[in-house]
């Protein structure tokens, strides 16, 4: 490895999955860099916050991997986070009956690992399931050229998928993958999660659940990495724009008024705030323009504190229903002291969880709408250890929640736990809160893909980075350390150290190659 000199720092701007992924891969290559991230954690909108109710570090949106998510893999290996997920080996369906229903693979070879799971799916009956299988044969073999201008909703239409298909099989699948509608999914990005998650090789669709939450994992552990191999962090270092001059970026100007000179920059914030630190001049630009008529998508989550366990699933998906995951967060518990019976007020509340990985500073919850459905209840006079049963329900597109008010959803969303998991009913909720974010993901419609930039922007010494660069993959966890990563490579290759760091995808199964020419 060549010794770094001044001229090979690199600025990197934001500290989300992306800017981290384009980190690494720097740094792994000898090349440092400095990362500003303008809050105070890394991470992006993968983050967490502290509830003051529980004491629990809580996520703002549940994130998961999958087996096809290879670069997402590199990354965690390298930052020494990989530790921090568990893999499981099968999905827990529940029927619109309530029945449950258990999803592995058998041991067969793709792409008919999963048919035996697929058959014990008893709200599939046979017709539904003989139009599913045509609608998937038909989609692996369709064109993604021009499956990409094809809205989902008039692809199923034109593929005969009956109503019961639609709501039990593809809506469930694709809703959570993509968060956004049939009528908003272009049938491309439909494609490449059936393609790369379930037909193609056999662990593609195995998924990764992070164990922390996610300010705990991207945290101590992935820092430490980075700046052992020269790189440097910033927190709290927002950058008001980039300093674009004579055809090159010559640095950043922090909002403090301070200027950071430097010879390479990525550019690693969410599509909403790219253009904004631009110069007016180049947001017209061809390769640019495009990225101001990107949409986003929302996703919300019910979080529910229990007196007692209502399931010991460690996770279901909800078919056909307003709730779409549960995800059981296992055991928190809240030390409270209280008034006393005199009144005089007690030394005020401390809040710890079972888990020391769900203590943290506190943080805020920005961009996040957050409501209490209800509080704890406890004796005067008392200093106690009350253990919580915490689980995160997950609605993905949740833009039909917007004007509805927050304590009907989470009553909707209790009303169906209870459906469920009759246990529930006389559960004790000793607080809910409903957290949505706004923009959590760039929405895959049929235009979008035409309007995501390339890493390397119109200014040679200027890379992009983020899932809405173009990597071909949709807004997922996956595409932004692709995005990091290919940016690193342009960046690498401009200091004269070509290297590439993508990784590939899981190969094609022998049957699935023959069957489909993947």
């Amino acid at each position: 490895m060549a010794p770094a000199s001044s001229d090979d720092r690199v600025l990197i701007v934001g500290g989300g999955l992306a800017g981290l992924a384009c980190a690494e891969g720097l740094s792994r290559h000898g090349a440092p860099a400095v990362l500003l991230e303008s809050r105070n954690r890394l991470g992006g909108r993968a983050s967490s916050f502290l509830d003051r109710e529980t004491g629990t570090l809580i996520d703002n949106c549940q994130h998961v991997s999958m087996g096809c998510c290879t670069n997402f893999a590199r990354f965690c290996e390298e930052t020494g986070i990989a530790p921090y997920f568990r893999r499981e080996p099968c999905l827990f369906f529940v029927a619109p009956d309530g029945t449950i229903h258990r999803f592995a693979a058998a041991p067969w070879p793709a792409p008919f690992h999963l048919f035996p799971a697929m058959r014990r799916l008893s709200y599939l009956d046979a017709r539904t399931r003989r139009a599913i299988v045509r609608g998937l044969r038909s989609l692996v073999r369709a064109d993604p050229a021009r499956a990409v201008s094809v809205r989902f909703d008039q692809w199923l239409a034109a593929h005969d998928q009956p109503r019961e298909a639609i709501e039990r099989f593809w809506e469930v699948v694709l809703v959570s993958a993509l968060s956004e509608s049939m009528d908003r999914i272009d049938a491309a990005s439909a494609r490449k999660v059936f393609v790369d998650a379930f037909v193609k090789n056999r662990r593609g669709w195995e998924i990764r659940i992070p164990t922390v939450p996610l300010d705990d994992l991207y945290g101590t552990t992935l820092t430490e990495r980075l700046r052992s191999r020269g790189s440097d962090i910033r927190l709290n270092a927002g950058v008001e724009r980039i300093r674009i001059e004579g055809g090159r970026a010559t640095g950043v100007e922090l909002r403090g008024g301070e200027f950071l000179p430097a010879e390479r920059i990525v550019l690693a914030v969410p599509h909403h705030r790219a253009l904004d630190l631009l110069p007016v001049s180049l947001r017209s630009h061809a390769d640019l323009a495009g990225i101001a008529k990107l949409e986003s998508a929302p996703i919300s989550s019910v979080h529910f504190w229990f007196d007692r366990p209502i399931t010991d699933l460690p996770h279901a998906v909800l078919v056909g229903r307003l709730s779409q995951w549960m995800f059981n967060r296992g055991v928190t518990s809240n030390e409270l002291r209280v008034t006393s019976e005199d009144g005089a007020q007690a030394d005020g509340e401390t809040a710890v969880a079972v888990d020391s990985t769900f203590q943290s500073d506190e943080t805020g919850a920005p961009q996040a709408l957050v409501t209490r459905h209800s509080s704890l209840v406890t004796p005067k006079h008392s200093s106690l250890v009350t253990r919580h049963f915490y689980y995160q329900v997950v609605i993905s597109a949740s833009r039909n929640l917007s004007g509805r008010p927050r304590d009907e959803t989470i009553a909707a969303v209790l009303d169906e736990l209870r459906e469920i998991w009759p246990v529930a009913r006389d559960a004790e909720v000793r607080h809910a809160r409903l957290v949505t974010e706004h923009r959590a993901v760039f929405s895959v419609t049929p235009e979008a893909d035409a309007l995501r930039p390339p890493q390397q922007s119109p200014v040679p010494n200027l890379q992009l980075a983020g899932d809405w660069t173009r990597t071909g993959w949709p807004a997922t966890m996956e595409g932004a350390v692709r995005s990091g990563y290919l940016a690193a490579e342009n960046v690498l290759a401009q200091l004269g150290r070509a290297q590439p760091l993508i990784e590939a995808d899981l190969p094609a199964g022998v049957l699935s190659k023959l069957m489909f020419g993947l």
